[in-house]
């Protein structure tokens, strides 16, 4: 058998997730006990979590130094931040405009008495800006704190650059380390089938038509209201903007969605999500500020979840929501994102903040508590396309997208600019 005849990486994870399925849904029919099969699938998610920190650092690092010049960074910065929460104030609004038509709390007899949820005080602005310089690099890389590493890293990228001829060894070094890292994401892929297979049965398991049924309305609702963020925003932007063809599109971001459907992390699907779109011809400078960076701040995924939950929460308890209410639901989600970036716990903060504008009962979050794995492998897939399309897209606003190549393993040596 050659090569190209081989069951390809994505074929077996999805073969792998199907397996998964099937046998979640035998396992909580029979009620037998599958805690087993769980380290399986957490070693995946550190294996892969293992590298994130020193491909994001190397990375960077060797793009900001490549890149040189301050002015390109900015212009690369404001047109990713601009993308991040243009799209994510669109995925609110759909949020909320869907979930008023599909209705998803109306009708369903869910009790909210003697829940409680979770008290969390929102960061000040003052501090969350502050918080973003790290005080100890060497303690944001064990805490692997994303938006820290991302800072020092262009910091250090522009230091090692203004060294001139002799900098370069050590930015040939950096460069070789990402290279490094790639080989080593390759290596620990293989044993991707296992992890999924591992993830998805357990969390099938655990979360099986006995628990879903109740709450199948919302469930329905956030993967109807995805898709559709998908169809109008994301895959517009890749044929219209990119100019590149949906089906290669598709067949590269196949391995990072799968990664960030099963383990729920978009962290775990980083390195994964650089290589497909270096493939699909993004450049190494944009590519490597805007993929790190969407990991921290893009919540596509999260809006979409907010304005559905405000609705949904708002329904149990037979409370409307105004028109301006919901407006003011989506300016204070946009706000908050911004407001929370690096913060513990962001989803469930930026909820809050949320809830607390409008008048909503704290204790309705506790509602969707119980179904909010299934709900985050949605909204964390949808997070991990909107990294892969802001970099396509980016990347052809500063005129630096090359042509896709499907054949390499590695980042496509066309797409280095």
């Amino acid at each position: 058998m050659t090569q190209k005849e081989k069951m390809g990486l994505p074929v077996k994870m999805s073969l792998a997730l199907i397996a998964g399925v099937v046998l979640g849904i035998i396992v909580q029919m029979a009620g037998w006990n599958l805690d087993f099969i769980k380290p399986f699938g957490d070693l995946f998610i550190r294996l892969i979590r293992m590298i994130v920190i020193p491909l994001v650092f190397a990375s960077l690092v060797a793009g900001a130094a490549s890149m040189g010049d301050a002015r390109k960074l900015g212009s690369v910065a404001s047109k990713t931040l601009f993308w991040y929460f243009g799209t994510t104030a669109v995925a609110i609004g759909l949020g909320l405009f869907f979930a008023n038509i599909l209705e998803p709390g109306v009708g369903l007899n869910l009790s909210p008495e003697g829940l409680e949820a979770k008290k969390v005080d929102p960061p000040g602005m003052v501090d969350t800006l502050l918080n973003i310089v790290p005080i100890n690099p060497v303690q944001a890389f064990a805490e692997g704190n994303l938006l820290q590493i991302i800072l020092f890293a262009i910091f250090f990228g522009f230091a090692l650059n203004s060294l001139g001829e002799r900098g370069k060894p050590l930015l040939n070094l950096f460069e070789l380390v990402t290279e490094t890292m790639i080989k080593l994401t390759n290596i620990i892929m293989s044993y991707a089938p296992i992890g999924v297979f591992a993830l998805v049965s357990y969390t099938v398991a655990q979360y099986g038509p006995k628990v879903l049924l109740p709450l199948i309305k919302v469930i329905a609702a956030m993967y109807i209201i995805s898709a559709v963020h998908v169809v109008l925003v994301y895959l517009v932007s890749v044929k219209l903007v990119a100019k590149k063809n949906l089906k290669e599109f598709f067949a590269v971001i196949t391995e990072p969605l799968l990664v960030a459907f099963t383990t729920c992390t978009s962290a775990a699907a980083l390195p994964l999500n650089m290589r497909a779109v270096r493939k699909l011809g993004a450049s190494k400078d944009v590519s490597s500020f805007v993929i790190p960076l969407g990991n921290t701040i893009n919540m596509d995924g999260t809006a979409i979840y907010l304005g559905l939950s405000a609705v949904f929460v708002a329904q149990i308890y037979g409370l409307g929501l105004t028109g301006s209410e919901q407006l003011t639901i989506l300016l204070m989600a946009v706000l908050a994102s911004i407001g929370c970036v690096g913060v513990p716990s962001m989803g469930l903060v930026v909820m809050t903040m949320v809830f607390t504008s409008v008048n909503l009962p704290l204790e309705g979050i506790a509602l969707v508590a119980g179904i909010d794995r299934v709900l985050d492998m949605a909204r964390t897939s949808l997070n991990v396309i909107g990294d892969a399309v802001a970099a396509l897209v980016v990347s052809r606003w500063e005129g630096e997208l090359g042509e896709t190549d499907l054949e390499t393993t590695g980042p496509s040596e066309n797409a280095v600019v």
